[in-house]
């Protein structure tokens, strides 16, 4: 007589199911990401996101710090009469990513590992990602220059991890070797290496003040493309990055897999502005249980490969999982 087959004998009680969960997101796991500007503020576009000064982003540090969380992420957000063209705000000494970088650093040492965006879209005036031509196109090779500039500059700040987020061709290979031709060897380097062309980018782009006109298709990549993912990771990969990222998270799993099965290095991947406002909107009216909507949603993505999450809930989840 063949047994009868009964997958619910492991899903009879609370103490059986956390014992045969395949999945186990951890805090370690995570990375706060962060807006640095002159002035806090909050966010309006994402409930119980705020920006800070260089003052706060300390506390923000200890915090992460305290609860045992991987790292965190630093955009820069400067005045609006500090952007130019070219975005030089991105390597000056006294810019704000930079001051926010040596203040974490002080403040919080190697306990925390310290990242930093490596892109020119929040402090030029125009909100590209890079340097434009006279056609108004976003120029590659400019672009890299200023990439490379800039990733000297955080370093020498003291970023742990310089984060290229602008989808140049080649952009690893040139901060690597600027890495290293200036002795910051031990920095290293996480590449937003499957970066599309998302439409749940809204409200970040609201809270870094964001300048631009038009769109981003033309170097960020077409959401429609799965293939072409992984071909930008492998990429990355050949060129020197210690971790590959894909960016948005929720609605790119099979991208998130298809790359976590072919690295050799740790995928991270960005549950973005979005992706978080989404979730929050819906809890506000009711429509959803927030915080098994938030757990159920980052141990998703984990599910699909990423060994790096970075989220805006990283210090709440924290303290869930504590």
């Amino acid at each position: 007589m063949s047994p009868v087959l009964r997958p619910r004998r492991l899903r009879t009680t609370p103490a059986m199911r956390r014992l045969v969960r395949e999945t186990r997101p951890r805090p370690e796991q995570l990375v706060l990401p962060v807006f640095v500007g002159s002035t806090a503020a909050p966010i309006p576009s994402m409930p119980g996101v705020a920006r800070v000064t260089v003052d706060g982003v300390v506390d923000e540090a200890r915090q992460v710090r305290d609860l045992g969380l991987g790292g965190i992420m630093v955009f820069g957000v400067p005045e609006e009469s500090e952007k130019d063209d070219v975005g030089s705000q991105g390597w000056a000494p006294d810019g704000i990513a930079q001051r926010a970088i040596e203040r974490i650093r002080d403040a919080v040492g190697d306990d925390v590992v310290t990242m930093i965006d490596t892109c020119l879209d929040e402090f030029t005036s125009h909100g590209h990602c890079g340097v434009l031509d006279d056609a108004g196109r976003v120029d590659n090779d400019a672009t890299l220059e200023c990439y490379a500039r800039m990733a000297v500059a955080q370093a020498r700040a003291g970023a742990h991890v310089v984060a290229p987020s602008g989808m140049m061709d080649g952009q690893v290979e040139a901060i690597r070797g600027a890495l290293d031709g200036e002795g910051f060897a031990d920095v290293a380097i996480l590449a937003y290496s499957a970066k599309y062309a998302s439409a749940f980018y809204g409200p970040f782009r609201d809270a870094v003040g964001s300048s631009l006109q038009g769109d981003r298709r033309t170097y960020q990549q077409d959401p429609a493309n799965r293939r072409e993912g992984l071909r930008e990771a492998l990429l990355d990969l050949a060129e020197g990055a210690d971790m590959v990222m894909v960016k948005p998270a929720s609605h790119y799993l099979d991208v998130v897999s298809d790359v976590a099965a072919a690295s050799d290095v740790p995928v991270a991947a960005y549950q973005v502005s979005g992706e978080y406002s989404m979730i929050e909107a819906a809890a506000a009216q009711g429509w959803i249980n927030r915080r098994a909507a938030i757990e159920e949603s980052v141990t998703g993505i984990v599910r699909a490969g990423a060994d790096v999450v970075l989220t805006y809930w990283a210090k709440e989840l924290a303290g869930w999982w504590r």
